[in-house]
This record gives C-alpha cells, sequence and structure tokens, in this order.
C-alpha cells in the first residue's frame, strides 16, 4: 500500500505583487507572513505531523516557531551564495546581502538542515544540523553513449546562470571543423551563433544525451547541476566550470571530465578541444562518468531521506 499525499493550498499568493517597487514589496510581505503563518499553524495542529519540510521559501524564517510537536527539516535546492549571485543593484543588493546573512541563523534553528553537496555543506559555517542529501538522477540508460559522435552538447535556459555566452565564446576559440554544439534549451536570445552551433528546446532530451559524446557546462553558479547528472548517466565525459556549488561533487577530475577555474574561456576550449580530439579518452571517461552516476541513483538517494526520518523519529 502506498502512502498516501494530501495537498492543502493555504491562498498566500507571495507573487501577486511581482515587478512591483522595493518599496510596495516591503509592505506588503510582512501582512503576507503573519497570514501565512497562522494559515499553516492551523494545519499543523489539526494533522500534526511527526517532521515538517522547509523547502526554503517564504515559511522557513517561522516554522520552527510553531509548537506543533513535529521535528523541522529545512532543505535547499540552491547554495550558500544563491542570493548574491543575483548580482542585483541598489535597495536589492542591500536586501540579498541582509538576507545571505540571516540565512545561516535561520537554518540554525532547524533540528535538520538539508543541502545538497559535500562543497556547500563548508560554506555554512558554524552550524552542526547539516545534512548532504543530492538530488537523484531524472533517469538512466542501460548502456554509455559510444562517444562516437561529433557532437558537443549543453543543456540548459538561455539566461546569465548559465553561462552559454562563456560557452560560445570557448567554442570560438578552438578549431570544430567537422563537430557540432548543441545547446538545448529556450529563453533570452543568444545572440548570433556559428553554422555549427544548435539552438532550441528538444522534443527528446534524452536522445540528445546518448547521440553525444562531450557534455560541457558553462555556469556561472549553480545548486547540484541536474544536467551533470544526466549527463554522467549517458556516459558522456564533462568538461565544466568549477562554479559554486555542483560540479566538485560530481566530477572526478582527470577520470569522469575536467573541471576548469570558473570563467575561464580559454581553459575549457582546451579541455573540450582534448576531448574531441581523442575518441579512445571520450569513452573512458564516458564509462567512468556512468559508473560513477549509479550514486546518484533513485534509491540510495531515498534511503539518504528514509534514515534521516527515522532518526528524528
Amino acid at each position: 500500500m502506498h502512502p498516501s499525499i494530501e495537498f492543502r493550498d493555504l491562498g498566500i499568493n507571495y507573487d501577486a505583487n511581482n515587478g512591483a517597487s522595493f518599496a510596495s514589496k516591503l509592505l506588503q510581505y510582512p501582512f503576507k507572513q503573519i497570514k501565512h503563518r497562522c494559515a499553516l499553524a492551523n494545519v499543523l495542529h489539526e494533522i500534526k505531523p511527526d517532521i515538517t519540510v522547509s523547502m526554503f521559501c517564504n515559511d522557513a524564517s517561522f516554522l520552527p516557531k510553531i509548537k506543533d510537536g513535529s521535528k523541522k527539516v529545512l532543505e535547499i535546492h540552491f547554495s550558500r551564495f544563491k542570493k548574491l549571485q543575483y548580482g542585483r543593484k541598489g535597495l536589492w543588493a542591500l536586501a540579498d546581502r541582509w538576507r545571505y546573512r540571516a540565512d545561516a541563523r535561520i537554518a540554525a534553528k532547524y533540528d535538520k538542515f538539508v543541502v545538497l553537496t559535500e562543497e556547500d555543506r563548508g560554506y555554512w559555517e558554524g552550524l552542526d544540523n547539516i545534512e548532504v542529501i543530492p538530488n537523484a538522477r531524472s533517469f538512466s540508460f542501460e548502456s554509455p553513449s559510444s562517444c562516437s559522435a561529433h557532437q558537443v552538447l549543453a543543456v540548459g535556459r538561455y539566461n546569465f546562470q548559465k553561462g552559454f555566452d562563456m560557452l560560445l565564446e570557448a567554442w570560438k576559440k578552438i578549431d570544430t571543423t567537422g563537430w557540432t554544439l548543441r545547446i538545448a534549451g529556450s529563453g533570452e536570445d543568444l545572440g548570433p551563433v556559428p553554422a555549427n552551433v544548435i539552438t532550441g528546446p528538444s522534443a527528446d532530451i534524452k536522445k540528445e544525451y546518448i547521440n553525444s559524446s562531450i557534455f560541457a557546462m558553462s555556469s556561472r553558479y549553480e545548486g547540484l547541476p541536474m544536467v551533470l547528472l544526466e549527463a554522467q548517466a549517458a556516459g558522456l565525459p564533462i568538461v565544466s566550470f568549477q562554479c559554486k556549488c555542483g560540479p566538485k561533487d560530481i566530477v572526478e577530475p582527470g577520470v569522469s571530465g575536467y573541471l576548469v577555474a570558473e570563467g575561464d574561456t580559454s581553459a575549457l576550449a582546451s579541455k573540450i578541444k582534448e576531448l574531441m580530439d581523442d575518441e579512445e579518452l571520450r569513452r573512458k571517461m564516458g564509462s567512468a562518468a556512468f559508473k560513477a552516476s549509479e550514486r546518484y541513483d533513485i534509491q540510495p538517494i531515498m534511503n539518504k531521506w528514509t534514515d534521516l526520518f527515522q532518526r528524528l523519529s
């Protein structure tokens, strides 16, 4: 018998004033917080859960104050530095720095605080309630890519975070004759791209992975990039910026791929070219990536959650 899932809509719409001024949001937010806390407290006292989990959203600051008897767990799907990486200016920048400092104080109030990577654990100094539980890979393959197709793959939304402008800069630095760069995604305009660069969404992303030979990631920041888990599941060697956070936990340099300094497009180009020129190396690294992907299968990840809940019960 499978456990049941019940949804409760508390009717708190924090997005209703998106695009409003800083002053407008500042004035309205406290009233929404009061309404939210009261509604959530009523539900928790009604259903009496053993464990309550916050996804570090708008309930994070007040959930531990609700004395319903449940253990409180906080989970973050980004890194310690997310709010600083928005790159906003003026009053918004001040607000982001204040919230960054407040995050550690909030996390300390929970029975357990779950982060995605060992790397990120090290950035939350002074907290002794941290558990590391990564995301699970979203799919798997029976066998790895042959790594014989002359295609480099990148996947993600076309925005500042994903850094495809830097990937295109790296691509222009090398001789790509006979090769194609496929950037599967949608979003903001990438601007002009070379003839051997294919853009746009994919109707079958698994096919994109298995029909590629190298995976490239040029992100400026991440939490735990799912695209790297997917690339490893397909048995692709990875070339990635060592951004905060995720690549350090996933890629073993020189074994399953390469990590280069964040923003170093010349190094990114060099490592992509090295793999382009050596099919045997691609297959060797791809095989190592395929094996490493087993760590992120759904079952071992769910076992970590089950173990955590059992220890809290």
